[in-house]
């Protein structure tokens, strides 16, 4: 594991961290809100690391990266677009799948819109969210959101504790181990809800980005996410008509913390497909340490 300290949109200083093969293609994970780097330890410590570079990065205002409290910090899109560049060029992914979840998908677009597509291999939107506005509340971004974010940004600490609490139970439809779920408390609470809340002070509409997107897409999505709806994963594939749906049964907010076997290998499978498609190089799949163990794909 390799620490690297990356200067983003307006000199912001980013934590990130990089875990396999240096010379091998990228994968850069995008967390979502109020979380950080540790949400991918199942991906970063699996055997995706024998065949990619693994880059995953704190959000500005989470983790270890620079956390300032002004809200004009985190409301405009320019400044997420910059931070991944910035990820991208400093760090020479070349060009890297994204991956990103929930508050993530608002991010990738923002790159996309200011960057366009030319560093993207594709694209995995998992859980991810698109569109931030009063008529998605209910319809695309649900309970499991909606109900804890008032404590969750509240300055009452005791509220706070309790509404993230809630939160983070809420993320996954079967219980995380104790100390899966201990540990993501702990991460979750080193946000400070100063800045959840600015997270939220800007109305996103991405259809556009998406409607243009030139590059492979996944969309992996549980079907009992009560936090960013299925409607939010389905308005993505009616948006993207070429992109393939990957639906998990029984499975809430986090498909990669509750079935990370299947998350993983789909996710091999994708990069490798889209680093072919990118650069017409022959498929590394066959002798993967990770091939052939998973269901397809499926858009039901």
């Amino acid at each position: 594991m390799k620490v690297h300290t990356v200067t983003g949109g307006a000199g912001l200083r980013l934590h990130v961290r990089e875990w396999g093969k240096e010379d091998a293609p990228s994968i850069l994970f995008i967390h979502g809100w109020s979380q950080n780097h540790l949400c991918w330890k199942n991906q970063y410590e699996s055997m995706l690391a024998e065949d990619f570079r693994l880059v995953a990065l704190d959000l500005r205002g989470h983790g270890m990266s620079e956390a300032p409290l002004e809200t004009e910090y985190y409301t405009e899109p320019q400044l997420w677009a910059d931070d991944i560049a910035a990820v991208v060029d400093q760090l020479n992914l070349g060009s890297p799948v994204f991956v990103g979840w929930s508050y993530a998908g608002f991010i990738i677009c923002d790159y996309l819109r200011a960057h366009g597509t030319a560093k993207v291999a594709g694209i995995n939107f998992v859980g991810a969210a698109t569109t931030l506005n009063n008529a998605g509340f209910g319809t695309l971004i649900g309970p499991g959101f909606l109900d804890h974010v008032i404590g969750a940004t509240s300055e009452d600490l005791p509220g706070n504790i309790e509404a993230i609490r809630n939160f983070v139970r809420g993320c996954t439809y079967s219980q995380l181990p104790s100390e899966v779920f201990e540990t993501a408390i702990c991460w979750n609470m080193a946000v400070p809800a100063k800045i959840r809340a600015a997270l939220l002070a800007r109305e996103i509409d991405s259809d556009d980005v998406l409607t243009a997107l030139a590059v492979p897409v996944l969309v992996t999505h549980g079907q009992e996410d009560t936090v960013i709806l299925p409607a939010m994963g389905r308005h993505l594939l009616a948006l993207c008509p070429e992109a393939t749906a990957s639906w998990y049964a029984a499975t809430g907010h986090a498909p990669f913390l509750e079935n990370p076997t299947r998350f993983n290998d789909e996710l091999c499978r994708f990069a490798d497909d889209a680093m072919v498609s990118r650069k017409g190089i022959s498929s590394r799949l066959e002798g993967s340490t990770l091939a052939g163990t998973s269901p397809p794909y499926n858009r039901t």
